[in-house]
C-alpha cells in the first residue's frame, strides 16, 4: 500500500506564478483512489493569491486542492502551519515557481513507502529560465535551488551531504512530527517576504540526520525551477550567497553535533569553521568564531576591497567573499545566541546516539 501525499505549497504574493504551477500538478498520473490533497498556505499575501488557486484549479478535480491562511509572515510559520493541516503521511514541498513532473506524487509515494528509515528526500532540479540563461549560471547553480543531489542512480546521502534543497523537498510528516513533539524549534526562519533569508530546509535536515532517519536522492523526481528575470542578475546572486553565509551560524551548532556523533563520517561542508573544546566558555566560542571570520575574510584584502567598489561579474572569488561577509555579520549580530544555541542542540532530547 502506498502512502498518501501532502503537497504543501507556501505561498506569499504568488498570483502570478500560480497557475502553471498549479497546472503541473493538475497533471499528475494519479489513480482517482489515490489519497492525496495540495495544501496552498497563503502566507500574508497582498495580492490575490488565494482567489486565483481556487479559480484556476480544475473542477473535475475538486476536494483536492484546499487553500489555507496563515497571518504571520515568514516560510517557516507557513511550512509549520502546512504539517498541522497535512492529512497524510509524506509532506511534499513545492514552491509556487516549481512545475514538477507528471509522475511526482506516484514517485514520491513508491520511495517513501519502500524505504521506511528514509526522513526526507529530494529532487532533480532544473532550471527554466525567463529570458536568456546567464553565463555565469553555473558558477553557483545550488543557489538557485537547482541541479542533483547525489549520484547519478540517486540513492542515500545521508553521509556525503546531509542536507538536501528545499525546493521540491519530501519529509515523512512522522519524522517531522517526532522532532516537533520533542521540543524542535528552528533556529532558522528562512525567507520573510522578499528578505533572502534562508536555510531552514537545510536546517531541518541536519535535524532529521541527528534525530537517527535518513536522507535520499531521487532522479526520478524532477521539477523545473522557473527563474524569473529579476533573479537572473549577478547583484541577486551576491545577495543570495550573503544570505548563505548569514545561514552557517544555524548550521553551526548542527555541524559541531554531527562531527561530535559522528566519528565515522566524514560530512563535506562548505564553510570553515574552528573547533573548539566543549568545555570553553560561551563568550570564547563567539570570539574564537569570529575572529577566525575575520581573518579568512581578510586573507586577500586586495580581492575584498575590489568586492565592494566593483561588480565583477563572473569573479568566483566574489561570491566567496559574499559568503564569507554574510557569515561575519551574522556573527557579529548574533553574539549573544552563537554559543547557547550550540548548546541547546548539543543537549536537545530528540537526537539519537548513533
Amino acid at each position: 500500500m502506498h502512502l498518501g501525499i501532502s503537497v504543501i505549497m507556501c505561498c506569499h504574493n504568488s498570483a502570478k506564478e500560480l497557475p502553471k504551477t498549479l497546472e503541473h500538478l493538475a497533471a499528475q498520473n494519479v489513480a482517482n483512489d489515490f489519497p492525496w490533497e495540495i495544501i496552498l498556505i497563503d502566507n500574508a499575501s497582498k495580492d490575490n493569491t488565494a482567489q486565483v488557486a481556487l479559480d484556476c484549479w480544475p473542477q473535475e478535480k475538486e476536494g483536492i486542492l484546499r487553500v489555507v491562511h496563515e497571518s504571520k509572515l515568514g516560510i517557516i510559520h507557513a511550512r509549520y502551519r502546512g504539517l498541522a493541516e497535512a492529512k497524510y503521511e509524506i509532506l511534499s514541498f513545492i514552491d509556487d515557481d516549481n512545475w514538477v513532473c507528471p509522475d511526482w506524487i506516484q514517485t514520491a509515494s513508491e520511495l517513501m513507502t519502500q524505504h521506511p528509515k528514509v526522513g526526507a528526500c529530494g529532487s532533480h532540479n532544473i532550471p527554466e529560465f525567463d529570458g536568456e540563461r546567464p553565463w555565469w549560471f553555473d558558477l553557483s547553480t545550488k543557489s538557485y535551488a537547482v541541479g542533483t543531489q547525489g549520484p547519478e542512480s540517486g540513492g542515500d546521502v545521508t553521509w556525503s551531504r546531509a542536507r538536501l534543497l528545499g525546493a521540491g523537498l519530501t519529509i515523512r510528516k512522522a519524522a517531522w512530527q517526532q522532532l516537533v513533539d520533542n521540543g524542535f524549534q528552528s533556529i532558522l526562519m528562512g525567507h520573510t517576504g522578499k528578505a533572502l533569508n534562508r536555510g531552514e530546509d537545510t536546517e531541518l535536515c541536519f535535524a532529521l540526520v541527528l534525530a537517527g532517519w535518513r536522507l535520499w536522492y531521487e532522479p526520478k523526481l524532477q521539477l523545473r525551477h522557473f527563474l524569473t528575470a529579476d533573479r537572473l542578475h549577478w547583484h541577486y546572486l551576491r545577495k543570495l550567497r550573503r544570505g548563505g553565509g548569514r545561514a552557517t551560524l544555524g548550521f553551526d551548532p548542527y555541524r559541531f553535533a554531527l562531527d561530535e556523533s559522528n566519528q565515522n563520517h566524514s560530512i563535506r561542508f562548505w564553510w570553515k569553521i574552528t573547533p573548539f573544546s566543549r568545555h570553553e566558555s560561551n563568550s570564547h566560542i563567539w570570539k574564537q568564531q569570529f575572529l577566525s571570520a575575520i581573518k579568512d575574510l581578510l586573507r586577500r584584502p586586495r580581492i575584498l576591497l575590489q568586492t565592494l567598489i566593483w561588480p565583477m561579474e563572473g569573479n568566483t572569488e566574489v561570491l566567496k567573499v559574499e559568503t564569507k561577509i554574510g557569515r561575519l555579520t551574522e556573527l557579529f549580530k548574533e553574539r549573544g545566541t552563537y554559543a547557547l544555541n550550540i548548546k541547546k542542540i548539543r543537549e536537545a532530547s530528540w537526537k539519537k546516539a548513533h
